[in-house]
């Protein structure tokens, strides 16, 4: 692990602890093992780490959309995208609590947001397909993914908070809810 993924990964453990707002650099430095210089040979500013936390963190998430294959009918794709975003969030519960801590915060650039957008953009594609095919209500896709978006953060609050772990027919309704909700 290099020193910048040693920096990453101590901030993200100590900023789901602690929160975003009560981690000082020098507690970062501390559990990263290395000095306030060498992160400030990184990052300009606490607020520059977190955005790049930020995007590593949406890279990953966008990663996971290959699995969509434009073949498939659109409800399989929507099930495939819903089921594989939940799992990388429980998957990776500590960028879960990291990203929630970030719904509306400021510290989050527009470029970082682009970084964002850009890696939800296969499910755009997705509803805008399905809109045209008559499957997906013609609703804006912003709305459309601001109501996706919301199912899944409720669930998953729901699950770390329940901490459950026989989850199979909770998630199957779930996710027959989202897709009745958005099909035509």
């Amino acid at each position: 692990m290099s020193k910048k993924e040693q920096i990453l990964s101590a901030a993200l453990k100590l900023l789901i602890v602690k929160g975003i707002h009560n981690t000082p650099v020098s507690a970062i430095a501390k559990e990263a093992g290395t000095g306030m210089g060498t992160i400030y040979n990184y990052f300009p500013d606490k607020d520059a780490l977190i955005n790049e936390l930020y995007v590593t963190i949406k890279q990953k998430e966008e990663a996971i959309f290959l699995s969509l294959s434009s073949e498939q009918p659109i409800k399989q794709q929507f099930e495939v995208y819903y089921s594989a975003i939940i799992n990388f969030f429980i998957d990776n519960s500590s960028y879960f609590s990291f990203m929630e801590q970030l719904q509306a915060s400021p510290i989050i650039t527009a470029e970082s947001k682009l970084v964002g957008y850009k890696a939800i953009e296969p499910v755009s594609h997705l509803l805008n397909k399905g809109k045209e095919a008559l499957i997906i209500k013609n609703i804006a896709s912003e709305e459309l993914l601001q109501f996706i978006g919301g199912s899944i953060l409720s669930y998953l609050r729901w699950y770390f908070k329940e901490n459950r772990k026989d989850i199979s027919q909770a998630y199957q309704n779930q996710l027959t809810m989202a897709w009745d909700s958005i099909k035509a």
